[in-house]
């Protein structure tokens, strides 16, 4: 009912602003955006970036808007954070780190649903990246069968937990583009993290305490009995590859988070940084700096081919949100840019004065772009344009993290095929999927404990 009414309300607002020829031609322009962001996410892979140029093409071509600088920094700093996680991977960083997870796991198998999200939100907080959790889901899938645990518990909330870690991982693309808007207004990474990393912990616990109370029991679960009848549930022990030196591979991990305090450090102490002409080094340079320096010294301890960092899913998928950063993000700041009279003219008044409604504008525009830092860098610049102040930015920051919402996003379907026994699903309804209920408690408790912090912090 409150949906319809908030639904009826928008309709209503619309219709006035619509009167408006300026606001007319600028719907024009975003349903053109819109086409180009609905296409590119079908096509999956780079197609998001490529298609943020076609629509960028048609905003300078056909409504003459003159094209923004492209976001080149963040770009930067996102090649360099996935150089030195793929050498990680390519060290058999990642691996090790499984390893020890399959450990924790079987230690603790009665608190799975607990302990599984934990994992995996510390796998994403010190990768950056939410495409590592691909390796320890089945770990959490064959823990929770063995232990008769009805396995979508724990895969379900592990999934959103390695999503809203992305808003708390301070080498994350996120962040680090959240952090580059930001800076203006004198605010330190320390500043984003102390109120993030609270808040999406608090998120993911509530929702893993829902989780433990999600369907029936796994010895009860009908689909989960008829695979057993039929005869395929049988037994399938785990496969790890193969860790040529366990030394390596520690030695490579604790380069990454050696890379990674530094970075926290230089962000959050000013002093810190070295200073040139009076001016002190800005955090883009000294996260490439440090990245690409941490990626080189991987390579060289570890002994490792250059080469082989580039043929792993860390740099694969690292290399997709380059590019969809590109072309999307230059696509939104030049839509944004050239409406930003039309646009704070309009809604700057609504906005102020429900500022949760900018959170439902973020978490609407993850569901299109299936990816936090391209809706950071395509929306928080409106934000910022409106007047919401820096600490209301990073209490909302989580709710970029909606793109669970509909089940098609890897992680998700790579953990309904992890579970053998069919109880992570998506539903007949495709929306009542198994990552529905602890992805929207996480966010939305994380985004009220945001709202909560900040209040100590502005």
């Amino acid at each position: 009912m409150s949906a319809l009414l908030v639904g009826a309300l928008f309709y209503l607002y619309l219709g006035k602003l619509t009167e408006q020829p300026k606001i007319r031609y600028m719907i024009i322009q975003l349903l053109f955006v819109l086409t180009a962001i609905i296409i590119g996410a079908r096509l999956g892979g780079i197609g998001l970036g490529v298609m943020g140029g076609v629509g960028l093409a048609i905003l300078v071509f056909v409504f003459g808007l003159e094209p923004t600088s492209p976001p080149i920094d963040v770009m930067l700093m996102i090649a360099a954070v996935i150089s030195a996680a793929a050498a990680m991977q390519a060290a058999g960083g990642l691996d090790w780190l499984v390893r020890v997870a399959e450990k924790l796991l079987r230690k603790n198998p009665s608190h799975v649903t607990i302990v599984s999200p934990l994992v995996t939100y510390f796998f994403t907080f010190v990768a950056g990246t939410g495409h590592v959790a691909y390796s320890v889901l089945p770990v959490i899938a064959e823990v929770a069968r063995e232990t008769k645990i009805r396995p979508e518990r724990p895969l379900g909330i592990a999934v959103i937990a390695s999503q809203q870690a992305i808003t708390a991982s301070p080498i994350s693309a996120a962040t680090v583009a959240l952090l580059g808007l930001l800076t203006g207004f004198d605010i330190t990474l320390f500043d984003i993290l102390k109120v993030t990393i609270p808040a999406t912990l608090v998120g993911v616990l509530v929702g893993a305490f829902l989780s433990k109370r999600v369907g029936k029991e796994l010895m009860e679960d009908p689909e989960y009995l008829r695979r057993v009848e039929a005869g395929m549930m049988t037994e399938n022990s785990l496969k790890f590859n193969e860790i040529k030196s366990t030394k390596t591979a520690v030695t490579s991990v604790v380069c990454f988070l050696v890379a990674t305090v530094l970075i926290v450090l230089f962000g959050s102490i000013e002093s810190m940084r070295p200073e040139f002409n009076g001016v002190r080094m800005d955090m883009p340079a000294l996260i490439e700096i440090l990245m690409l320096s941490t990626c080189a010294v991987i390579l060289i301890l570890s002994k490792t081919n250059g080469i082989a960092p580039t043929q792993g899913s860390v740099f694969i998928a690292g290399m997709q949100a380059v590019i969809a950063i590109f072309g999307i993000a230059w696509m939104g700041d030049t839509f944004i840019n050239g409406n930003i009279s039309v646009l704070t003219d309009s809604i700057k008044g609504m906005v102020t004065e429900m500022p949760w409604l900018f959170a439902v504008a973020l978490f609407v525009m993850s569901i299109l772009l299936y990816s936090q830092a391209a809706t950071v860098r395509a929306i928080v610049p409106l934000g910022v344009a409106l007047g919401l102040s820096p600490w209301m930015l990073i209490a909302l920051f989580p709710a970029v993290n909606g793109y669970f919402f509909i089940p098609n996003y890897p992680t998700l379907v790579a953990a309904i095929n992890f579970d053998r026994t069919g109880t992570t699903k998506i539903g007949k309804y495709i929306l009542n999927h198994s990552f529905m209920m602890p992805g929207m408690v996480a966010t939305i408790v994380a985004i009220g404990t945001g709202l909560l912090l900040i209040q100590f912090y502005q």
